[in-house]
């Protein structure tokens, strides 16, 4: 019989399902909502469809990030920097720093032999996040995910003064009208989120190889600017954004094995029709 392990990231801003049993079978990533019980189910009955499988099937389902405790059906919770820690892991082995920027938080994690051994977070700030640069791509009329090429093309970049999120607004408009180039001003803003960041994580004592994971990891303009502060090229998975639902699935597939292995029971969640009616 084929194992399937299931790990649901519920980031603040984007939610994210894997399942895997020897390779990665299918993923799904879509937006939090503020019904976190309802987006799981939703999220997870969409990736059930696409293999045609029951939720029945599914063998451990692990739940990750903000909103890992408003999944009912998980079997266990597990903080996201374990998940990312082995999600990053599984994919670049030879990985010694992981820079995490997602929608309202950054942080970095230091990893020894696959696993988490430091961690560093920004503060409450939204500064060097995802929600920074949506704000201000919606200042300068810009999609946000035309900030990275955009930032390529400038021949220097703009000296930005504020990183703080309501000031950097004001500040880009007003360069703006000044008639400072639209490119060198995103330049400029990938040049001061990636020196926040890397002040952040920096903390940790970075080490290659590096992995830039999260949704800033698919802005090129902001992964070139943290490479310059770095020194050296840094590594994108092919899929930023799900390394850390690879991670949880990953983990559950673990806690099953050692359980086999140690020849005692594994505690799951009884899979009540009521508790996930959607998956019926």
């Amino acid at each position: 019989m084929t194992e399937y392990y299931v790990g649901l990231d519920i980031g603040s801003t984007m939610t994210k399902v894997a399942i895997v049993n020897e390779d990665t079978l299918i993923s799904l990533v879509g937006p939090t909502g503020p019904e976190h019980r309802k987006l799981a189910h939703k999220v997870m009955e969409e990736a059930l469809a696409k293999l045609s499988l029951p939720f029945e099937d599914m063998t451990y389902v692990v739940a990750t990030g903000y909103g890992r405790v408003n999944v009912p059906f998980a079997d266990k919770q597990i903080t996201e920097i374990s998940c990312h820690a082995r999600g990053v892991a599984s994919l670049v082995p030879t990985a010694r720093t992981v820079i995490d920027i997602g929608g309202q938080d950054c942080k970095g994690i230091k990893l020894n032999n696959g696993k988490a051994v430091d961690f560093a977070m920004n503060d409450k700030c939204a500064a060097g996040t995802g929600r920074f640069l949506e704000v201000i791509a919606e200042a300068l009329g810009v999609k946000l995910e035309d900030l990275g090429e955009l930032s390529l093309k400038a021949k220097k970049a703009a000296e930005i003064s504020n990183t703080c999120t309501v000031f950097a607004e004001h500040e880009v408009v007003s360069k703006l009208a000044e008639g400072i180039p639209l490119e060198e001003l995103i330049a400029g803003l990938h040049e001061a989120i990636a020196t926040r960041i890397f002040g952040t994580v920096n903390r940790l004592k970075i080490e290659k190889d590096v992995v830039v994971t999260g949704g800033g990891a698919k802005n090129i303009g902001l992964v070139k600017a943290l490479e310059d502060k770095l020194g050296y090229p840094a590594i994108v998975p092919s899929e930023p954004l799900l390394t850390g639902a690879i991670g949880a699935a990953l983990l559950g597939k673990d806690a099953v094995q050692q359980a086999i292995k140690k020849g005692v029971p594994l505690e799951r969640k009884e899979r009540r029709l009521q508790e996930a009616t959607l998956f019926s």
